[in-house]
């Protein structure tokens, strides 16, 4: 089998094809704020955040389904997938929210509010769960580990529209969010709205994580806010170049993952986050042998 016939056979499922494209929407996304939460020290409240979501997503899927549906303002959300990104959007807004109010004054430290909110909403996440038999540790495996190659339309029209917003507003206030993660006593100084700001960066976190939802799922979604990032970070020198690049590698990462899930035959999930894991062990380790050849010549 040649290069060329490697890459086109995948190319002939419909459901490739949406899981291919459905990778390079989140691998961008997450790639531009992931380097932000690089930047800022925030994977603790990443991965937090990434729980947070399953008491929406959990109680959208069990108390908005069958039934439910033919209820008039239920019904005109009836469809699954957009059932658990309103679900899950709105446990992760309002979780973002919530750790921020909690922490306005820093009588409550930000990785102590993170893991309150945290623990509490897992937690629930759990119980509401456990509360329908049928969905207890089946239905919604999806949500916890992914279902990338399960992606239909309405799915990838949700994640461009996501991924649409948080460019746009990533863009109007790139300046701003710049500022205060690198140097918060210039942004004080030039009386930029510090906390405004921190909490549309935690609002955009969460958005990110609830679009790329079913590509990695809760458990996974660290890795790709952090992992492409955190190797665009050893190599790029200035924060939209860091964006750009930690963008690329998330795509490429997503892609090859895929690929490579088709053709070994394992989880999908898994597959991107040891791909792009492994981009950064082979990135890192170039770094550091070029450091060493410099420092030699």
């Amino acid at each position: 089998m040649t290069i060329l016939e490697v890459i086109q056979e995948p190319l002939g499922l419909a459901f490739m094809q949406r899981a291919l494209l459905a990778s390079l929407m989140v691998g961008a996304i997450s790639g531009i704020v992931g380097s932000f939460v690089v930047i800022r020290n925030m994977s603790f409240f990443g991965d937090a955040l990434a729980h947070s979501i399953l008491p929406g997503v959990a109680a959208a899927y069990i108390y908005t389904g069958g039934a439910a549906a033919s209820i008039p303002v239920i019904g005109a959300i009836a469809d699954e997938s957009v059932r658990l990104f309103l679900g899950g959007l709105v446990a992760g807004v309002g979780s973002a929210l919530f750790i921020g109010w909690l922490t306005r004054d820093k009588r409550v430290s930000e990785d102590t509010a993170i893991g309150i909110v945290f623990v509490a909403m897992f937690a629930l996440g759990i119980a509401i769960i456990s509360s329908d038999p049928r969905a207890y540790g089946r239905d919604l495996v999806h949500i916890l580990f992914g279902n990338i190659l399960g992606i239909d339309d309405a799915d990838l029209i949700l994640m461009a529209a996501c991924g649409g917003v948080v460019l746009l507003l990533v863009i109007l206030f790139f300046k701003e969010l710049t500022i205060v993660s690198f140097d918060p006593a210039l942004g004080r100084t030039l009386k930029l709205p510090s906390e405004g700001l921190r909490l549309l960066l935690l609002v955009l976190i969460a958005v990110t994580i609830v679009a790329s939802l079913q590509i990695v799922g809760i458990t996974l979604m660290l890795a790709m806010l952090v992992v492409p990032a955190a190797t665009a970070q050893l190599f790029s020198r200035r924060m939209h170049y860091m964006m750009l690049n930690a963008a690329i590698l998330g795509m490429v990462g997503g892609v090859v993952g895929v690929y490579l899930s088709y053709y070994l035959e394992i989880a999908t999930s898994p597959a991107i986050v040891l791909t792009v894991t492994a981009i950064f062990g082979i990135v890192l380790v170039f770094m550091r042998v070029r450091e060493q050849v410099l420092r030699l010549a």
